[in-house]
């Protein structure tokens, strides 16, 4: 199998921590940093301009004659290494010089490509040109470093660097290219909007939907990228099917979302963690409520991005509501809502109280949120809260409680970052209706704790394909079936298999316990990275098929 000397790899979330696609590259850089030792290079945005970025680490001194180069041609970069395990080399790129060129790249890719630009908004530009100006970083540093002998693949992440595969292809021909949609633009848009996505994929047109939604300029760097590499990808059969209706182009390969687990706490030091998470959680809860929660509760979240729907967040509180009026539920809940929303201040009043080390006996207002919103009145999570009655009563044997801000541990009010926080849970649910891959049930299952998802995520579908038929509870995932339509169905399951983890003896829980972690260590990267080796064959293999045609 051919595979390259050099691996360029970029995304909008390298040394820049916005969501999945971050743990998808960073969790797998490890694994290719000791396999090419810094001949792969990551390549993110600079964002974050002269403030101190904790995901990055400058170095100076890492290619000073090329960075002198590159400048004098106008291209301005930060080098250093990302700040994560394997501390692979990192290029972070000014691309705010890009813009000044904005008119004549929109056009080259229209006239090159069909890529239609004029429907242009939001973030679309500001990705083109970070895509843009990384492309000319690979250009500068392949002239002054490499040359034809090297096999170099540029792999793309998602649509805002599809540009940047595309320009490369005129640049530098004899750069192979690979590009992974990790959910496509038009697919995520229509499961956001309310439509049925999965029952009507096969008549929905793409092309009309984008128009329909708004979408036409996002939608088309997408499919005119999917469709020129070298190697196109996916991270899932589920989008893989999606690609092929709404993109009109098979995947070449499905590259599957492995995990590390090296930074997940060993025997005391786990216990430590586990104990020191769910004192916080509770004391967090008693602050709100004024209520006295038993050491034992049952500690139940989810989390993810806002994306109401998509993540399944609305049947996720349908399904807790349900569950304070099932006699089947033999132990206290406390559910937490973890995704980040429109958060203003921590709440004084309940700083206050968990800085007194007090236990309280009555509640605060509006005693299920840790952080007052800036748009109390029209957010979904309390929306939803005011419609089915939830107030977190003394006598309800379920409350629920929203923590609407990133846990990175400096919110105010935790002070824990999301890793040291999802151990504390003795469930975790992710009902999602779109869910390409799915890591937070597999980082959920990596901490030994059980979790609920869905077989329209594609972690689902995987855990099912282990299990070699619906996985339950009982070995660590518990898989709902889920379709456009069933939502009531999906909220009893939840609330169904809750109920029926709060009666598992001691032992039972620790089998499921322990089945979760082995599932997750089936995901670890150095079983899934025989994928990307894969995909790098190929897109050199087709590389050498186009060079022979230039």
């Amino acid at each position: 199998m051919l595979f390259p000397d050099y691996i360029f790899e970029t995304s909008w979330e390298v040394c820049n921590k916005v969501g999945g696609i971050y743990t998808v590259l960073s969790t797998r850089a490890k694994t290719l940093q000791d396999k090419m030792k810094d001949r792969v290079i990551f390549l993110g945005p600079d964002c974050w301009h002269e403030k101190s970025n904790p995901f990055f680490i400058e170095d100076k001194k890492l290619f000073p004659a090329w960075k002198d180069n590159a400048a004098k041609q106008g291209i301005f970069v930060k080098t250093g290494r990302w700040n994560i395990p394997g501390q692979p080399v990192a290029i972070l790129v000014d691309y705010q010089g890009a813009y000044a060129r904005k008119n004549e790249l929109y056009g080259s890719l229209w006239q090159l490509y069909q890529v239609d630009s004029l429907h242009a908004y939001g973030d679309y530009d500001e990705s083109a040109m970070f895509a843009y100006a990384t492309a000319k970083v690979v250009e500068s540093f392949y002239k002054f470093f490499l040359d034809d002998t090297k096999q170099v693949v540029f792999h793309a992440n998602e649509w805002q660097t599809g540009f940047a595969a595309l320009i490369l292809q005129q640049l530098l021909p004899q750069v192979a290219s690979v590009f992974t949609t990790h959910a496509t633009c038009i697919g995520r848009s229509i499961a956001g909007n309310n439509k049925p996505l999965y029952d009507f994929l096969w008549a929905y047109n793409g092309d009309q939907m984008a128009s329909e939604l708004n979408m036409q300029s996002k939608h088309s760097i997408e499919k005119q990228t999917a469709h020129n590499v070298d190697c196109f990808t996916t991270v899932s059969d589920i989008t893989a099917h999606e690609c092929q209706e709404l993109l009109d182009k098979p995947v070449d390969i499905v590259l599957p979302n492995g995990f590390e687990n090296d930074f997940v706490p060993k025997g005391a030091a786990f216990t430590k963690k586990r104990k020191a998470a769910r004192k916080r959680l509770l004391d967090i809860a008693n602050a709100l409520m004024g209520t006295d929660i038993s050491d034992d509760a049952l500690i139940v979240s989810t989390s993810g991005r806002y994306e109401f729907r998509n993540k399944g967040i609305d049947v996720f509180i349908e399904a807790m509501n349900r569950l304070n009026y099932d006699g089947n539920l033999k132990k206290d809940v406390v559910a937490f809502i973890e995704v980040p929303g429109w958060a203003g201040e921590p709440r004084k009043d309940l700083l206050g109280r968990l800085e007194s080390g007090k236990h309280f006996d009555t509640p605060l207002e509006t005693p299920m949120l840790t952080h007052w919103l800036n748009n109390m009145s029209d957010d979904n999570v309390m929306n939803l809260f005011r419609n089915l009655n939830i107030r977190n009563s003394h006598d309800d044997k379920v409350k629920i409680i929203f923590i609407p801000c990133y846990l990175i541990g400096d919110d105010g009010i935790v002070n824990l970052p999301y890793y040291d926080m999802v151990l504390g849970n003795d469930l975790c649910v992710y009902p999602s209706y779109y869910e390409p891959w799915g890591y937070t049930p597999l980082e959920a299952t990596a901490f030994k704790v059980p979790c609920i998802t869905t077989d329209l995520a594609g972690f689902g579908l995987w855990a099912n394909g282990v299990k070699g038929g619906g996985s339950e509870i009982e070995d660590g995932v518990k898989v709902v079936h889920r379709t456009d339509y069933n939502y009531c169905d999906v909220a009893d399951d939840i609330k169904n298999t809750i109920a029926a983890y709060s009666s598992f003896p001691k032992a039972k829980v620790a089998k499921c316990r322990s089945n979760a972690e082995k599932l997750s260590k089936k995901a670890l990267w150095s079983k899934f990275i025989r994928y990307y080796e894969k995909a790098y064959h190929i897109a050199l293999t087709h590389k050498n098929e186009r060079m022979n045609h230039i």
